[in-house]
């Protein structure tokens, strides 16, 4: 076997407080209603109209001519790259980034393409480190044709792209002849954070996409938007990936509940996470990435007590968290309330106190 899962600990109580990731939300009742109702009719032939009409909201929430769709947000990437660029291209992204360490070698195995890391704290790239990558274009090296931001950067703690960097990367990109394409897995966490509409932060990106699963709380899917050139191409790999549907506006229909009502409750996630960064602080010996959106990582190490071993023993007590590149990652979403806050803070101390 290539892979093996985790055993089960049947002994673990039920967990009660989830901090595992965003994408553990499950749809609420009002969702789940407005899945019951959808409109629906075959997706693949451009016939279901929840489907026409989620496309049409995020071609316009992003400033694109067209949207696509999509089962998951790994397609979302995966079809992108798979347009922009041919076999033996050269991708740059930062060296955390999702479609490097986290989506299992598909733009590789699927793309003969090469991802050159870059590296900058917080899960960003500065626009100086991705022009100094830059090379000239020469039969000796792999063609440069794909820039990659995640916003927010997810390994770097939630962090968000500033407006700014993100305009200048789109312009070296665009005088050295590259396509830019943003991974918005969390980029409607940044636009609540910052107060900058979606249009105006993925302008100069000729690819974007949204997730619907994490900090939306719809049980699957994302849309990706770009030209509409674009978008017939990244619908040809959609159907090749086996990414088509039939009546997926019962899916849809949960993403366009999604876009009228959970958009503006993000900022309750964040406050949430400034509360669990700020009770942790002051426990002594525990390090916090003072965090910008809904992600928290600390280390308690310093408090006597190593990441894995709290992990495990907070699993014992009902809260699910996870070790990520070294650090324990901990993410607030619409199912974490700020009694559950407070009451995690509280099992840590009390961890810490009897290491």
């Amino acid at each position: 076997m290539l892979y093996t899962p985790p055993p089960r600990d049947h002994k673990a109580p039920p967990v009660r407080i989830n901090l595992l990731s965003d994408t553990q939300t499950r749809p609420t009742q009002t969702m789940r209603e407005a899945m019951a109702r959808a409109d629906v009719g075959d997706e693949q032939s451009g016939d279901d109209p929840t489907v026409n009409l989620l496309c049409e909201r995020v071609a316009e929430l992003l400033g694109k001519e067209a949207a696509v769709f999509m089962p998951s947000g790994t397609m979302c990437n995966v079809a992108a790259t798979l347009v922009h660029c041919r076999p033996g291209d050269e991708i740059l992204a930062h060296e955390s980034a999702h479609i490097i360490a986290r989506e299992g070698g598909a733009h590789a195995a699927l793309g003969g393409f090469q991802i050159t890391p870059l590296k900058g704290p917080d899960g960003q790239f500065s626009p100086d480190a991705f022009r100094a990558a830059l090379h000239p274009r020469t039969r000796y090296q792999p063609p440069q044709t794909l820039v990659s931001a995640e916003q927010t950067a997810n390994i770097g703690g939630g962090t968000i792209w500033k407006k700014a960097a993100l305009d200048e990367v789109t312009e070296i990109a665009k005088s050295a002849g590259l396509a830019t394409h943003m991974d918005g897995a969390r980029l409607l966490n940044a636009c609540v954070a910052t107060g900058i509409p979606a249009h105006d932060m993925a302008k100069g990106w000729d690819s974007a996409w949204i997730d619907f699963s994490k900090g939306l709380g719809a049980p699957i899917g994302g849309a990706i938007a770009g030209t509409a050139a674009f978008i017939d191409e990244v619908w040809r790999w959609k159907q090749r990936l086996g990414g088509s549907m039939r009546q997926a506006g019962i899916c849809a229909a949960a993403c366009v509940h999604a876009l009228d009502h959970h958009v503006d409750r993000l900022a309750e996630d964040h406050a949430n996470a400034r509360a669990l960064a700020r009770g942790l602080s002051q426990i002594a010996g525990i390090e916090v990435q003072q965090p910008e959106t809904n992600l928290v990582f600390f280390k308690p190490d310093g408090a006597g007590v190593p990441g894995n071993k709290m992990v495990a023993e907070l699993r014992k007590r009902g809260v699910w968290l996870a070790m990520m590149d070294g650090r324990i990652r901990a993410c607030t979403h619409l199912d974490v309330t700020a009694a559950m806050i407070e009451e995690t803070v509280g099992h840590v101390r009390e961890i810490v106190r009897s290491a």
